[in-house]
């Protein structure tokens, strides 16, 4: 096979999704291969084989006669399978290490920070008032994990090593050791109801499109002892209703909430949630693609496709990730 073009399609809008620092790391792995920034750069579109990318104008892969492989560089694919006129060819989606190791220590973080009552005593600092709460043990939490593929499973590991209790839900059969798994939305309501913090980590897709909302809030355990119920949103900003989150949190349905995306990015300023004394916001960081590990996870699995093997981690385009 010869050595087509990698064609690099990204917006992003913050550094780390700045074009160039991506086409230097794919410079580096790919010596005698054209790396090729599109709309930008004048490279013949019939040279591309590949293409790798992050929020892609829609139409424009479909500019590439002779692709062979869609290389999604984050961790959602909902944005390029949007594009009514996405080629039919295979598209990979990232799963690597280094990102699943970022998701795990956002989730512990977060998971902890709940736990421990961080935001009552960043409160009791800014106003120095000295007054420890009782604080409970882990193995006292219920922690819930919504999405049990690679991110989830390892966020529950780190989770049940601490000591928490710790569930999953997943639409389809799941075994993991050490880990109760339930499956299928006849065992969503009862996952739920043992539930103290919510984890969220599932792909988006038109069925789980704002499925975080009041009625599945509402299913949350309330007897935990948090005082109330908390979700971690570290999936897709299209997951959740920010209208019945706030209401939740207003009525006491939600006790917190720790969300990293939205349903419009960036988070608009007028948003009620960046000022509720209730929600932590990070912006969609809590696994931050890095340039270095996902051009050599490209590259290798570029080479292993040129030498005649199969591209792993390909995406079921008809269950969305």
């Amino acid at each position: 096979m010869s050595k087509g073009a990698l064609a690099l399609l990204i917006s992003g809008g913050t550094d780390n999704w700045a074009p160039d620092r991506w086409k230097l790391r794919f410079n580096q792995k790919f010596k005698d291969r054209d790396v090729a920034l599109f709309p930008a750069d004048a490279t013949d579109p019939d040279a591309v084989d590949y293409a790798a990318v992050w929020q892609p104008e829609p139409g424009l892969l479909r500019t590439f006669p002779n692709l062979k492989a869609i290389f999604n560089l984050g961790a959602g694919v909902d944005a390029v399978l949007q594009d009514p006129l996405l080629p039919a060819v295979p598209l990979v989606r990232v799963a690597d290490d280094d990102l699943t190791s970022r998701m795990t220590e956002y989730v512990v973080m977060h998971t902890l920070m709940h736990h421990r009552q961080q935001a009552y005593l960043a409160d009791c600092q800014r106003t120095r008032v000295w007054a420890p709460r009782v604080q409970w043990p882990a193995r006292a939490v219920r922690v819930g994990i919504l999405g049990m593929g690679v991110l989830g499973r390892q966020a529950a590991f780190a989770l049940r090593e601490i000591g928490f209790q710790v569930a999953g839900w997943s639409k389809r059969a799941k075994s993991i050791d050490g880990i109760q798994c339930y499956v299928g939305s006849g065992q969503l309501s009862a996952f739920l109801a043992r539930t103290d913090i919510l984890v969220v980590l599932l792909p988006l897709t038109p069925e789980t499109r704002g499925f975080l909302a009041r009625n599945l809030f509402e299913q949350l355990a309330n007897d935990g002892p948090l005082g109330g119920p908390v979700v971690i949103n570290a999936g897709r900003g299209g997951l959740q209703n920010e209208r019945d989150i706030v209401a939740c949190l207003e009525d006491g349905t939600l006790k917190a909430v720790t969300l990293d995306v939205f349903e419009r990015e960036p988070l608009p300023s007028d948003s009620p949630l960046w000022a509720h004394p209730a929600v932590t916001i990070s912006p969609h960081n809590a696994a931050d693609t890095d340039p270095d590990s996902i051009a050599s996870y490209v590259a290798t699995q570029i080479l292993s496709f040129e030498a005649g093997r199969p591209l792993q981690n390909v995406v079921d385009r008809q269950r969305g990730y």
